[in-house]
């Protein structure tokens, strides 16, 4: 299976070579030439599999230059009971009747990274070899506060690779920054950059299509990748565990074979809640997607009017993995409703880049909301449902997850949708302790990040995840902080 440029058809490239590259050069994000089918069969044969046999199936069907044996091998150690609970990976509890929570942070980063993040090294090493590439990787992130702990974690030695981590200076939790800023590893290197996400992930985009440095880089060894969604590795692992979701409920009784479910999806940089759309356009029986999102709403008056328009307040919210103003992934989405028009996708991102905004035509509108239902939570309203669902559900979710569980509320109550639902959960609520004890438990947080988990254990009479309790007794590596358009010098000053 080929994969081809959102803004350029005519670029067309192999798995492996989507996966080493990332972004294609025209700043195109790569997409399959046709998406996979998986039959009713197909899923009730899965349903008697574990969590890598399922992996592996769905993997299989997109990632063809590669074998079953080879990507069995990749999600077995990806996915083993070291870095994930040896009975269940994702494991789904049920909140109330119609709705279920998916369990994604029990990884060693606690988010909802590692199910890529963890398997992306070895796909990536793998694609390198496969292409006859030999030069060292080089792997520049943006980061919202997950996806650049996960990444780190995931490459941290690994042979023929290097790191660079930029995160948004004062736009994370203590302890997201924290799990960067420690991380041990000879090939890994983390900044701060001024600014919000948005804008670290413009400088990466910017070091990426730039021709002249990757010429200068490739002549000293390097070939510049990246861990964020915009890779194709990194989104496609995330397909598989809405299939075991699926599978999860089916074998619990909760539904039956072939029921269609609704999936909400916390989300930002629009990646995950894609990746439930691609299982579905696959043949999982999924009614409603539901987009959630918090006071940075962007995506919710896209869904909601078809016009995007990042020309807004932007704000630091408690749940900040979410706090962005442009979804790079909503460009895969765009073309593929839009019949894959390069050309119209291309214009909707020069708009974007050039005004800040683009308003698609009725019928693709018509489209997206035959698709999708979208909505946000401020964090006062997240807070509330923290605390609400805590008492009467004796649930602890993090501040992404309560926004997901809100959101979905105001979606029954308006619509009267009962079908079954699943709520992905994207983070252990210990790496948000100052936000969640003072909503499940009225208590204010006092003291360091560390005394507030040991009070979060105390009052939930839950352990915290010990790659979090960990870190007090970790070293800050890296504490350098820069502005955006230094982004390319500090990539330059590191390696040459």
């Amino acid at each position: 299976m080929d994969y081809i440029s959102t803004r350029d058809n005519a670029c067309r490239v192999s798995a492996a070579q989507a996966i080493v590259s990332g972004l294609s050069p025209d700043g195109g994000l790569f997409l399959p030439e046709s998406l996979p089918q998986f039959t009713r069969s197909d899923i009730e044969a899965m349903s008697k599999q574990d969590y890598v046999g399922c992996a592996t199936e769905v993997l299989s069907r997109f990632l063809t230059d590669f074998t079953k044996e080879e990507l069995r091998e990749y999600i077995g150690k990806a996915y083993a009971p070291a870095k994930f609970p040896p009975r269940e990976v994702a494991p789904v509890v049920q909140l109330d009747e119609q709705a279920a929570i998916l369990e994604l942070f029990h990884g060693p980063t606690c988010a909802f990274k590692d199910f890529a993040l963890q398997l992306l090294p070895y796909l990536l090493t793998a694609s390198l070899k496969k292409t006859g590439e030999n030069k060292t990787v080089v792997i520049l992130v943006a980061t919202s506060g997950d996806t650049g702990k996960a990444a780190l974690e995931g490459f941290a030695d690994v042979p023929g690779t290097r790191i660079c981590v930029f995160y948004p200076d004062g736009g994370t939790s203590n302890i997201q920054r924290l799990q960067m800023t420690t991380q041990e590893g000879g090939n890994v290197m983390v900044f701060a950059a001024k600014g919000n996400f948005d804008d670290a992930q413009n400088g990466v985009k910017r070091i990426f299509t730039d021709q002249p440095f990757a010429q200068e880089l490739a002549e000293r060894g390097y070939l510049l990748s990246s861990a964020n969604s915009i890779n194709w590795g990194r989104l496609a692992p995330q397909i598989a565990y809405y299939f075991t979701a699926y599978i999860s409920q089916v074998n619990s009784g909760k539904i039956k074979l072939g029921d269609p479910i609704n999936i909400v999806v916390p989300t930002g940089n629009f990646g995950n809640i894609l990746a439930a759309y691609f299982a579905k356009q696959c043949g999982l029986p999924v009614s409603r997607l539901i987009c959630a999102s918090n006071q940075n709403n962007v995506l919710t008056d896209f869904i909601t009017t078809g016009t995007y328009d990042r020309n807004r307040a932007f704000y630091l919210t408690s749940s900040p993995s979410m706090d962005i103003l442009i979804s790079s992934n909503l460009e895969r989405l765009l073309y593929l409703l839009c019949g894959r028009d390069d050309v119209k996708v291309r214009g909707y991102m020069e708009q974007l880049s050039t005004t800040g905004k683009y308003t698609v035509e009725n019928e693709l509108l018509e489209r997206l909301q035959a698709e999708f239902s979208a909505g946000c939570a401020d964090d006062a309203q997240t807070a509330a449902c923290i605390g609400r669902i805590y008492r009467e559900k004796g649930y602890l979710c993090d501040t992404h997850t309560a926004v997901a569980v809100e959101v979905y509320h105001n979606y029954r109550e308006k619509t009267g949708d009962l079908t079954p639902t699943v709520i992905a959960s994207t983070a252990s609520p210990f790496k948000f302790a100052g936000s969640v004890l003072p909503a499940a438990f009225g208590t204010q947080p006092q003291g360091d990040e560390f005394e507030l988990l040991g009070q979060l254990e105390d009052k939930s009479e839950m352990h915290a995840p010990a790659a979090l309790a960990g870190l007090r007794q970790k070293t800050e590596r890296f504490t350098r902080v820069i502005q955006p358009a230094e982004m390319k010098q500090a990539v330059s000053d590191w390696l040459l």
